[in-house]
């Protein structure tokens, strides 16, 4: 086992100290402080020191996924926010502005605020999503951080500061008593932000309490994190590593499920031996691990990067499960990509992939109305369509039910797409007509 690193984050108000960021053009040095005044920026020295090719920056994907970039702001609100920097102007001042921009950027998408949030006798919960009948997303409010965020995070509005924009929960005892009234739930997602990011100890605080014989019907905790990819001795030398991995075997002694829902956006994430190490030990201990990841433009957006992805992740062991479209937040123009694109990547990367590298599925928007997957495009007589499905619905009655809209080159979303030969118009718009949990 290697020797346990210092782990030291860099953010908006330290990165002066990095050295790698001292010897940056000064152009690309004003882009990370502008950009970084609005949308928050973490990373830490694993990923600037073994992940990032720093003689191929800005175009190198690593530096791509986890530096601020020009492009992710309006070029009007660029110029507004470096002025200010410029300027020395009052904080106080640059945080409003940097609010007032934050907020045309559809800081909860999906109606995350609107429609997933459940109640329980007449209150709503706080940290807690319910979108599909058997799944529950809880928030633990310990874990709304990351060990660095990705640059174009659909999460960002936990990151920012704002209590209101937040879901976060102080402790698990309204979840246990939400799951005692609905025994559907099958899944219980612990997400965040990264739960990882904890110490063990507060980790456990918030999971024991699922373990009761009261919720048996609770049959996989699944654990959401990037810290797989971001900072692997989490599970390998941190001072609670071997403590984390007993938690994981005390859950399925209990006869649940772990699954590791490990978030991977490229194939270098996977390439340095701790990282490998940390996939080991989880499936040591009887860990499922799931490999998922939004397309990304400026990323990932290349069907040789996902064929690799998919083939190193299955040598290591593990399960390909999603790959997802960037959602309509934040920085999206940015790294977003049309759909059209999106399939053709997917269609040729999964066509290079054995059987087993094949359970992945994608591109999947995670829409309003649910996770909508791009099934096929199909030519009849001299039109083109997009063959649609629906993975997960609020209507259960739409899971695996075929629709189709008219084939657009340029739409990048749902929203963007019009039905075709009848489809329901409530495939397309934000659902609100069926909001039953």
């Amino acid at each position: 086992m290697e020797q346990r690193p210092i782990y030291r984050p860099f953010t908006r108000s330290n990165i002066d100290q990095l050295p790698q960021f001292q010897a940056l053009a000064p152009e690309l040095r004003q882009h990370i402080k502008a950009v970084s005044a609005v949308f928050p920026f973490r990373t830490n020295r694993y990923i600037v020191d073994h992940l990032i090719d720093w003689h191929t920056v800005p175009h190198d994907p690593i530096y791509q996924l986890t530096f601020p970039q020009r492009g992710m702001l309006p070029e009007n609100d660029y110029q507004t926010m470096t002025r200010l920097i410029r300027q020395n102007a009052p904080e106080s001042l640059v945080r409003q502005t940097a609010h007032a921009i934050r907020m045309r950027h559809n800081p909860h998408p999906a109606g995350q605020t609107t429609y997933n949030v459940p109640t329980l006798n007449g209150k709503s919960l706080a940290g807690l999503q319910h979108k599909y009948h058997e799944t529950v997303l809880f928030f633990p409010s310990r874990g709304q951080t990351c060990h660095a965020y990705c640059s174009y995070c659909f999460r960002w509005a936990q990151f920012i500061g704002v209590q209101d924009l937040k879901f976060a929960a102080k402790n698990s005892d309204e979840l246990v008593a939400y799951l005692k009234q609905h025994p559907e739930v099958s899944d219980v997602l612990v997400t965040g932000g990264d739960p990882a990011i904890m110490k063990t100890s507060a980790l456990r605080e918030y999971i024991e309490p699922l373990l009761i014989p009261e919720l048996e019907h609770v049959q996989t905790i699944r654990i959401g994190t990037k810290s797989v990819a971001y900072w692997p001795h989490r599970f390998v030398t941190d001072s609670d590593a071997d403590e984390l991995l007993r938690l994981f075997e005390r859950i399925i002694e209990s006869g649940r499920h772990v699954a590791i829902m490990a978030h991977y956006s490229h194939p270098r994430e996977l390439s340095t031996p701790v990282a490998q190490q940390a996939i080991t030990r989880l499936r040591a201990v009887g860990c499922e691990i799931r490999m998922q990841a939004p397309i990304i433009r400026h990323v990932n957006d290349d069907p040789a990067i996902w064929m690799r992805l998919w083939r190193r992740g299955v040598k290591l062991g593990m399960v390909p499960y999603y790959m997802f479209v960037s959602r309509d937040t934040g920085p999206h123009n940015y790294f977003e990509i049309p759909l059209a694109k999106a399939y053709s990547i997917f269609r040729k990367a999964y066509s290079h992939v054995s059987g087993l590298g094949r359970t992945v599925r994608g591109p999947v928007m995670s829409a309003t109305p649910g996770k909508v997957h791009i099934s096929g495009v199909v030519q009849i007589e001299d039109q083109r369509y997009f063959v649609l499905t629906f993975l997960q619905g609020r209507n259960p009655d739409w899971v695996g039910r075929p629709f189709f809209a008219h084939f657009d080159p340029e739409a990048t979303w749902l929203f963007d797409l019009k039905p075709a030969f009848g489809a329901s118009d409530s495939f397309f718009n934000a659902g609100t007509e069926y909001v039953s949990i």
